[in-house]
């Protein structure tokens, strides 16, 4: 009998398997609770008690399918409320997670506050970066379009005028170039679509070539570029792409450094046995609510971090942050002495 009334509470079960969990929750209780009902009540039936005593034990498995029945609705109701509650909330805008759910639920509410959290962080940032970018491109373009117009109708004519507008031209163009390659790095990061070719390299050969690379910036702005390196630090990474991610950060620390001052590199093992590089400017600090900010994207923050006009879109520490993440490690940034320090820590490869 019970193996037959499971089978059909098995039965049914198939059947509202799309239906309200409080109907499925019910639908459980009442198999189990009837199909334990029938074993007893066949027992019972079979046993050789008449009379009151055989009353009494059908009046008790009575009132305890009864209370079963009872409990079970009371708590099909409750997780059908909390349910409706739950989308109830969702449905609001902006989301709260509503309290005092089931466990459960209020993990799924917890979780979904987060989730609308980082949507409206990342929304915020898209609106921002357009916004710069657009700026970022009016000002170089109309500045082109003006000096081509004036090229055009002639009204300079004189050779050193119009060389000096060819350079000037030449030099908005590369900008603009080097602030499309950014968008379209940053885009393949966020899409997932960044390919990493990974082999063993030194962090010493990494810290030169950035050094070199950005020693001709560092000359023009008068800032002092200076590198510190253990000779063995040896990690699986791609050269090329954490090289830009590390000549990003230098290249953000030489525009904010003041001439006459120093811009240090550094790479050498950390004392959790983790790969580190280092950058440390003399850029006047960060402000303590702007530390956890400046890895979003096209965020510029104060004075002290105001690009000059060399500056690019507000991308290169948003990139950096990609590259480093897609080599499974971490960067981040503190405030140090006249300035702050960007540090990068990677795996290190056993030798």
């Amino acid at each position: 009998m019970g193996l037959l009334v499971a089978l059909v509470g098995i039965g049914v079960m198939w059947w509202l398997r799309t239906r309200s969990i409080g109907v499925m929750l019910a639908v459980v209780v009442v198999v189990a609770v009837a199909a334990t009902l029938a074993g007893v009540v066949a027992i019972i039936m079979r046993m050789i008690i008449e009379g009151p005593v055989k009353d009494f034990v059908l009046s008790v498995v009575a009132v305890g399918g009864l209370v079963g029945l009872g409990v079970a609705f009371v708590l099909a109701k409750r997780v059908v409320g909390e349910s409706r509650r739950l989308v109830s909330a969702v449905r609001d805008v902006p989301f709260v997670a509503p309290q005092g759910l089931p466990a459960e639920l209020q993990t799924i509410a917890n979780t979904l506050e987060e989730a609308y959290a980082r949507e409206r962080a990342l929304e915020g940032a898209r609106r921002e970066l357009v916004a710069w970018v657009s700026h970022d491109l009016r000002t170089p373009l109309a500045g082109m379009r003006a000096m081509a117009e004036a090229l055009e109708d002639g009204v300079v004519s004189d050779a050193k005028t119009v060389a000096r507008y060819h350079g000037q031209i030449k030099l908005e163009v590369e900008r603009l170039s080097a602030m499309v390659d950014d968008l379209f790095e940053l885009s393949r990061i966020h899409a997932g679509a960044l390919r990493l070719s990974r082999a063993r390299i030194g962090l010493a050969d990494l810290v030169a070539d950035t050094l070199a690379g950005a020693e001709p910036l560092a000359r023009a702005k008068g800032v002092v570029l200076t590198a510190e390196a253990a000779a063995t630090v040896p990690v699986e990474a791609d050269a090329g792409a954490l090289g830009r991610a590390l000549g990003n950060l230098v290249v953000n620390a030489i525009r904010h450094t003041p001439s006459d001052r120093t811009v240090v590199l550094r790479a050498g093992v950390d004392d959790e046995g983790m790969a580190c590089l280092s950058v440390t400017d003399c850029c006047g600090g960060i402000p303590e609510e702007d530390l956890s900010r400046v890895f979003e994207v096209a965020f510029r923050g104060e004075a002290a971090r105001t690009p000059t006009v060399d500056g690019g879109a507000g991308l290169g520490l948003a990139i950096a942050q990609g590259i480093v993440e897609a080599h499974d490690g971490v960067i981040g940034v503190v405030n140090d002495g006249p300035g702050c320090r960007f540090e990068i820590r990677l795996p290190l490869v056993g030798s």
